[in-house]
C-alpha cells in the first residue's frame, strides 16, 4: 500500500490538475477566458483571432492604431523554406496559413511571385531578359527562389484583416490606450513556490484616465516595446533583450512594369551602404528596405515614455539614407530613378539569438508573451498567434515545437523558476 505521505502528494496533483482544467475550460459563455492581448501589431492580432476562434473573449490593447508600427511598416516578404532548425517549421506552416488566410479574409494584395538576385555592374542583358524593367546596370541576376516557394504581402492589410475578423466574427473588443502595468495575486506565503496570477491589466486610455481591465490571461504582444514590461512580473529589466533595429524604407508608388512582371529583389552590397531588398505590391507599389544606416535601439529609455521612439508615430526615418537608397535602385531600373514617393520607417524587434521570446512568462501562471520575431515578423504572423491560442487555452502548443523560443532563456537561473523534480506542471520536492 501506499504511505501516507504518497497518498498526500498524489491528492495535492489530482486537485492542481483539476483546478487547471477547470481554469482552461471554455465550453459556456459563462465561462469564457478573458484573455487581454497588450499590442496590435501582426503577433497580437493574430493572436486575437486564433483566441476568438478557440472560444476566448479577447480584449485587444493598441496604443495608436492596429499595424502602427512594423506590421504597418514592414516589407511583406515570405518564404517557406527559408527556416533552418527550431525555425524550419514556423516557415513552412505560417506560409501555408497564409495561404489560407489570403483565401478566408479576402486579402488582395497576397500573391506568389518569384525572387530574383541581383548586383549591379556591367550589363549582361540576362536581367531585362528575366524583367523588361530591370533596364539598368545590372551585371547578375538569378533565380534565388521560385513559384510557389516565395510570396508577398502587403502587412496592413493582412493585420487589419486579421485583427477586424476578431472583432467581427468572434466579438473581440479593440481598447486604445497605454498599458501601464499588470494586478497579480501573491503566493499564499513568501516561500511558496507557486505562481503568481494576473487579474488585471492597468491602461490609460483617452483623457489620461486609467481602467483596470479584468483578465483570465494575458498576452504580452508589443514588438521591442514588449522588453519595458519585464518588471511588471518582478523580472530584471534585461529579462527579454530586445534590441530595436530602427530602419528606414522608400516606395515607388504605382510601376504598373512590376504589377505586370513582379518579382522580389534581393541586391548586392553597394559601397555607399546599401544592401537593397526591393519587394513589389499587388498595386505596383515597389518597397525597399536595407538602404543602410540602422540605428540600434538598445537603450530602454528611448522607448519608455519620453523616449524618442516612445511610440510607433514618434519611430523617424534617416532622410540621409533616402539619396542613397535612390541611387543604388536607380542604377537597376529606370523606373527607380526618380526619387521615391514615400520614406517611412520602424523598428524591428531583435533578440540576441535572433529567436523570438514565446511561451509562459516566469513566476505567472497565466501571463504569456510572444515578441522578437526579427525580420521574420510577418511571415511568423498567422502561425505565432496559433501557438499562443494552443497554449493559453489547451495548456501546449502543438503546431510547433516552440522550446527554443523560451522567454526565460536569457534569465539568470534564480529567476526561472523550480527545477526539481514534478508530476506534470506541480513543484514535487525540493526545487532549486
Amino acid at each position: 500500500f501506499p504511505s501516507t505521505a504518497t497518498v498526500i502528494i498524489l491528492l495535492v496533483v489530482m486537485a492542481a490538475a483539476t483546478r487547471r482544467l477547470v481554469r482552461m475550460s471554455t465550453t459556456s459563455a459563462e465561462q469564457q477566458r478573458r484573455v487581454v492581448v497588450l499590442g496590435g501589431g501582426i503577433q497580437g492580432a493574430s493572436a486575437a483571432y486564433h483566441l476568438g476562434k478557440k472560444g476566448a473573449k479577447v480584449t485587444l490593447v493598441e496604443l495608436e492604431s492596429v499595424g502602427s508600427a512594423a506590421s504597418g511598416k514592414a516589407g511583406g516578404f515570405l518564404a517557406k523554406d527559408w527556416g533552418s532548425g527550431p525555425t524550419a517549421k514556423m516557415h513552412t506552416e505560417s506560409f501555408r496559413m497564409h495561404q489560407e488566410l489570403a483565401k478566408e479574409l479576402g486579402l488582395q494584395t497576397f500573391r506568389e511571385i518569384e525572387t530574383l538576385s541581383v548586383a549591379s555592374g556591367r550589363p549582361s542583358g540576362k536581367a531585362k531578359r528575366m524583367r523588361s524593367w530591370l533596364d539598368g546596370d545590372v551585371a547578375k541576376a538569378s533565380v534565388l527562389d521560385t513559384v510557389p516557394n516565395t510570396a508577398q504581402v502587403t502587412p496592413l492589410e493582412i493585420t487589419s484583416a486579421l485583427a477586424g475578423a476578431a472583432v467581427d466574427k468572434y466579438g473581440a473588443e479593440i481598447v486604445y490606450g497605454r498599458a501601464l502595468g499588470v494586478q497579480s495575486s501573491a503566493p499564499a506565503s513568501p516561500s511558496s513556490s507557486a505562481a503568481k496570477e494576473v487579474s488585471g491589466v492597468r491602461v490609460q486610455v483617452a483623457g489620461n484616465e486609467v481602467k483596470v481591465l479584468p483578465c483570465d490571461d494575458l498576452l504580452i504582444a508589443m514588438g521591442v516595446w514588449s522588453t519595458l514590461c519585464a518588471p511588471w512580473f518582478d523580472l530584471p529589466e534585461n529579462a527579454w533583450p530586445i534590441t530595436g533595429i530602427k530602419s528606414t524604407h522608400v516606395i515607388w508608388k504605382e510601376r504598373k512594369e512590376v504589377q505586370e512582371e513582379p518579382a522580389a529583389l534581393f541586391c548586392g552590397q553597394e559601397a555607399n551602404g546599401t544592401h537593397l531588398e526591393i519587394y513589389p505590391r499587388s498595386n505596383g507599389d515597389l518597397y525597399a528596405c536595407g538602404i543602410g544606416g540602422s540605428d540600434y535601439v538598445e537603450d530602454r529609455a528611448r522607448l519608455a515614455v519620453g523616449g524618442d521612439c516612445e511610440a510607433p508615430s514618434k519611430v523617424a526615418a534617416d532622410l540621409r539614407r533616402v539619396e542613397a537608397a535612390n541611387a543604388s535602385a536607380g542604377k537597376l531600373a529606370s523606373i527607380l530613378k526618380p526619387p521615391p514617393d514615400h520614406v517611412g520607417a520602424c523598428i524591428r524587434p531583435c533578440p540576441p539569438d535572433a529567436l523570438p521570446f514565446m511561451g509562459r512568462i516566469a513566476g505567472h501562471a497565466n501571463a504569456y508573451i510572444s515578441a522578437g520575431h526579427n525580420c521574420w515578423g510577418i511571415l511568423w504572423g498567422p502561425v505565432s498567434g496559433l501557438l499562443m491560442a494552443e497554449l493559453m487555452l489547451e495548456g501546449r502548443a502543438k503546431t510547433v515545437d516552440i522550446r527554443a523560443f523560451s522567454p526565460d532563456r536569457f534569465l539568470p537561473r534564480a529567476s526561472r523558476g523550480g527545477k526539481g523534480r514534478k508530476m506534470g506542471d506541480v513543484d514535487v520536492g525540493e526545487q532549486w
